[in-house]
């Protein structure tokens, strides 16, 4: 059952929050947002998914946060992965607002790879999978990547190492890092790291670009 805070997501409501993040949708993308809430709120009745439980700051946190990575990184299109997807963040609002990317959603749980199932189904996205299983254990099944990205590393070494191996060749990574875990992710050798995008609305939490260290050397020769 909806509660009543739905009803404060407007097309108006929607695209204020994700302007202040120079996010724009048009009004296919509006009703897909609208629609993937309802089914969160929904399914977060009885499964963990998010502990926000607010709709409007649902879209702030998960949905703005999510988008804004397209604006510092060319999204429009190519192959990403989004790693410990968990309710669908980052991949699905960033395939939302980027249909022509093919995504992969890796998540570990079962209950909630049903979930994004349930979700890609209900929204009709095409060119979008899930993979339940955890990340170290895939490969070929990936390959090739333009993106990897996610929002829910525990360990940064072992992600990175994965990330840049020459059996994944992905070339670009994303993450939503806080400030004090910039320092231990850019010690990561295998890859080129740009400068830290602070996220809108945030004080501790960053966008962390890396380009794999190996690709941009050759590109370079």
């Amino acid at each position: 059952m909806l509660t009543d805070g739905d009803k404060l997501l407007s097309d108006v409501t929607i695209r204020r929050a994700l302007s202040d993040f120079q996010v724009a949708v048009n009004e296919t993308q509006v009703l897909l947002i609208q629609q993937y809430i309802k089914i969160l709120l929904h399914w977060n009745e009885k499964l963990n998914l998010t502990a926000i439980r607010d709709p409007l700051e649902i879209l702030h946190r998960h949905f703005c946060e999510s988008m804004y990575a397209a604006v510092a990184v060319p999204f429009s299109c190519g192959r990403l992965a989004d790693i410990g997807t968990g309710g669908g963040f980052p991949g699905l609002p960033l395939k939302i607002l980027c249909p022509e990317l093919e995504l992969f959603l890796v998540e570990s749980s079962i209950k909630k790879g049903t979930f994004l199932a349930e979700v890609i189904r209900e929204l009709e996205l095409t060119n979008a999978r899930v993979l339940i299983s955890r990340y170290e254990e895939l490969s070929e099944e990936l390959s090739p990547l333009d993106f990897v990205c996610s929002r829910a590393v525990g360990e940064f070494g072992p992600f990175l190492d994965w990330a840049a191996s020459e059996r994944l060749a992905a070339g670009r990574v994303v993450l939503w890092v806080g400030g004090r875990d910039l320092d231990q992710v850019r010690k990561s050798p295998h890859w080129s790291w740009h400068e830290p995008i602070p996220v809108p609305q945030s004080l501790r939490r960053f966008l962390l670009v890396g380009d794999r260290a190996a690709v941009q050397s050759t590109e370079q020769r």
